[in-house]
């Protein structure tokens, strides 16, 4: 039996390989769930899918595990929680490669609650941007383009009869936006789901502007140095945002040379696919 697990900021979609059946969890980012969160998680996982104490392998590709120590903690819990030392984890960059890619060189990006992009040379990831979380960076994802329409709003340069609506969408005071930013956790999720507004009102000329100078940004910070490096135009793209604009990020695409190979909301059946060749 193979389990895989998808994991972002937002939510963790799980999946018996062999049968498909699955369950969505929240998301489990090592970063901010605690090993009390991340158990409760795993215990409705085993429930939902009737999984016993017998040999079977865990993947889990989830977002805030680039780090070594990070990947250490995530193993080490998923191992205490099912009761299997067959567990590996990885980043859900490189899900998103295996999903879309598959054995295919080239550029894979995440534009969710958080972004990021490398290179996948169709074995591995061959270089990847560096990312500067969700405070410096993410740029192109929901928290960047909610981070932005927030900052207008609260300085007053929104157009007002966005920001009507916006206040009408959010009814929340200036402390309740500040508290919500920096003292309360999930900051990130709380930011991306500001986003929404953008999209629900992408065909409006302040909203469309906003997606379109995050999305240039993404591209300047995260896929610029990436396409140099590699010459390589082909591009897929993973989440949820990304599914959500993608009629804008194409005539980005298209300005900067790039063909869009696939965008894809949720990478879990093509990571399905990818390790059932495997095995």
């Amino acid at each position: 039996m193979i389990l895989i697990a998808d994991s972002g900021s937002t939510k963790t979609t799980w999946m018996e390989v062999e049968s498909g059946n699955m369950i969505v969890t929240e998301g489990l980012n090592p970063h901010f769930t605690s090993e009390e969160q991340f158990m409760a998680a795993c215990a409705a996982v085993r429930q939902h899918l009737s999984i016993l104490n017998f040999q079977f392998s865990i993947h889990f590709y989830g977002a805030g595990c680039g780090l070594p120590a990070q990947r250490r903690k995530v193993a080490s819990w998923l191992a205490k929680a099912f009761g299997t030392s067959d567990v590996h984890v990885e980043t859900d960059m490189l899900a998103a490669c295996r999903a879309t890619a598959g054995d295919q060189p080239a550029l894979v990006g995440i534009l969710g609650t958080g972004s990021n992009a490398c290179y996948y040379d169709g074995r591995q990831i061959a270089y990847q941007a560096p990312s500067t979380g969700y405070i410096l960076g993410d740029e192109g994802s929901a928290n960047h383009v909610g981070r932005r329409l927030l900052q207008d709003y609260l300085s007053g340069c929104m157009p007002r009869n966005i920001s009507s609506r916006f206040h009408d969408a959010y009814p929340m005071t200036r402390e309740e936006f500040l508290d919500a930013v920096y003292h309360q956790p999930n900051a990130n999720r709380f930011l991306a789901s500001l986003a929404r507004f953008a999209v629900e009102h992408i065909n409006d000329d302040y909203c469309s502007s906003e997606i379109l100078f995050s999305l240039e940004e993404w591209y300047n910070y995260q896929l610029d140095h990436l396409l140099k490096i590699s010459h390589c135009m082909v591009l897929y793209l993973v989440g949820g945002f990304a599914a959500r604009i993608k009629t804008l990020i194409e005539p980005v695409a298209k300005n900067h040379g790039l063909e869009i190979k696939g965008v894809v909301a949720d990478p879990i059946e093509g990571l399905r696919q990818y390790h059932i060749k495997k095995i």
